[in-house]
């Protein structure tokens, strides 16, 4: 049985899908919220979630990349938001397709089927949730980093630092992708940018940040991220 996670803060509209999703055999996991959608997702694993962009406590393309920081279950964007840009935005943060509101259930269906499909042949999950090293853990998502029992407050550009890191562990990542990655496309020489902000990470998470055991230097080509 295929689980089914559903995020939308219109009552009628979650108890509508939920009574069609377990008509059809699908297990169904609601959310009202972003930040509970996040922890459903991470204690669940649902199998594709259908996603509303307007939460009332984030916007739904948040949703989108706090679950692409650990997981690759597919997405489709359930909105009411119709211009391209808005589109363009949830897709490239990492949603698998797009339904506008008002929607007709058989085509949603069809979508969830496939994504579904889509989700199957991918494989397993790369990833974890949690990331934990004897010094630290990074909630992935949550967004939220724990050292000697309180949180660690990371700026946004060092949070999508760690998250590439830590979502690539014991690999080189490239200072290129690096710097496309957090800074976007149009970055992939600024070097300097990446040794201030590892100095950052490594101040706040490294026992020794002189000496560090979890973000290596590999010199003239990238960093690497070890438990």
């Amino acid at each position: 049985m295929h689980r089914v996670l559903v995020v939308d803060d219109e009552p009628q509209l979650v108890r509508a899908l939920a009574i069609n999703l377990r008509a059809r055999g699908y297990e169904v996991e609601t959310a009202h919220d972003g930040a509970t959608a996040l922890r459903t997702a991470a204690a669940r694993h649902p199998d594709v979630v259908v996603l509303d962009l307007g939460l009332p406590d984030m916007d739904g393309v948040e949703v989108i990349r706090g679950l692409r920081g650990w997981t690759r279950v597919p997405v489709i964007v359930l909105s009411a938001r119709q211009t391209s840009d808005e589109k363009v935005q949830a897709l490239d943060a990492g949603a698998d397709d797009y339904v506008t509101k008002p929607f007709g259930m058989d085509e949603l269906l069809a979508r969830l089927r496939a994504a579904v499909r889509r989700g199957a042949a991918a494989g397993p999950e790369d990833g974890a949730a949690t990331v934990e090293t004897p010094a630290f853990t990074v909630d992935l998502a949550a967004k939220k980093v724990h050292r000697g029992g309180t949180d660690v407050r990371l700026t946004p550009t060092e949070w999508h630092l760690l998250e590439v890191l830590v979502r690539n562990p014991g690999r080189l990542v490239g200072q290129k992708q690096l710097l496309q990655e957090v800074w976007g496309p149009a970055y992939g020489t600024e070097s300097n940018y990446l040794r201030v902000y590892m100095a950052q990470l490594r101040r706040k998470l490294e026992a020794d940040p002189a000496h560090p055991r979890h973000f290596i230097t590999e010199p003239g080509m990238g960093y690497r991220f070890e438990r």
